[in-house]
């Protein structure tokens, strides 16, 4: 899976595909997990563009938090559509997740 990745401020930020299932859900995994090590454990994921996620989706989530954590980072939502938000918040990760509605919102708590 390709997934969108730049740096700014020494954060981490990565754009999320239109879908999230679990057909790629093992590679955005994968994906995270090498980004997170290799940079300071902080993570903005911006999801405008993502319309759908499922479980798995949501598994990749909360996956990259442990991760993140464990090198004493954490991991923003920023730009979430509509859909995607009324999933976080039914299964109550938006009170384990910071969200943001822009970037420069989520670099400022992060740095």
């Amino acid at each position: 899976m390709n997934l969108e990745k730049r740096t700014s401020s020494g954060v981490d930020i990565v754009k999320f595909p239109e879908k999230l299932m679990m057909a790629n859900a093992a590679d955005a995994r994968a994906v995270l997990k090498e980004i997170i090590g290799a940079g300071s454990g902080k993570l903005i994921i911006d999801l405008a563009d993502t319309e759908y996620m499922d479980s798995s989706g949501l598994a990749v989530l909360v996956s990259s938090l442990q991760a993140a954590r464990k090198k004493d980072g954490d991991v923003y939502l920023i730009r979430m559509g509509a859909t995607v938000r009324a999933l976080i918040e039914l299964t109550r990760l938006h009170t384990v997740f910071q969200i943001f509605d822009d970037e420069q919102g989520a670099l400022n708590a992060l740095t």
